[in-house]
């Protein structure tokens, strides 16, 4: 697909530990029309790492899925380092967990989370919440540049 000169490609840092959730959201979107590259970490430790050396097979992310429950650094700690950093703060986080526990929610929020989304079980339902995401945050939502 060819790009039109008022056309970007959003970059997608998805950072998530399971291999099938990753493989699942990776399949998402590639349905998707809008050009969209998602890059994948596997867990908190990695995601800072990336978000810290930007590169040309690295760039800042336009948006961050993040998953909670996470090895060596899970997302909550991830969370609170973006939201807290001068360089990171105006990137969207979206959580996109399993968890639906009322406190994981609460403090995601209070944390500054821009969403908190529940990965729906049904792979219909999870192919329609990643398209509603893209929808909002890419062709929606104005992105910070």
């Amino acid at each position: 697909m060819s790009l039109g000169a008022d056309e970007r490609v959003f970059q997608v840092l998805l950072v998530e530990d399971s291999p099938s959730d990753a493989e699942l959201t990776r399949k998402a979107f590639s349905r998707l029309r809008l050009p969209s590259v998602l890059h994948h970490v596997h867990d908190g430790v990695e995601c800072m790492a990336y978000l810290e050396r930007p590169s040309a097979t690295q760039p800042r992310p336009d948006l961050i899925l993040l998953d909670l429950n996470m090895p060596r650094m899970d997302g909550r700690a991830v969370l609170r380092e973006i939201k807290k950093s001068p360089d990171l703060v105006s990137i969207p986080v979206v959580v996109l967990t399993t968890s639906a526990d009322g406190t994981d929610v609460v403090e995601a929020y209070r944390s500054h989370s821009n969403a908190y989304i529940v990965k729906p079980v049904d792979l219909n339902q999870f192919f329609d919440v990643i398209a509603d995401l893209e929808r909002f945050w890419f062709r929606v939502a104005t992105l910070a540049d």
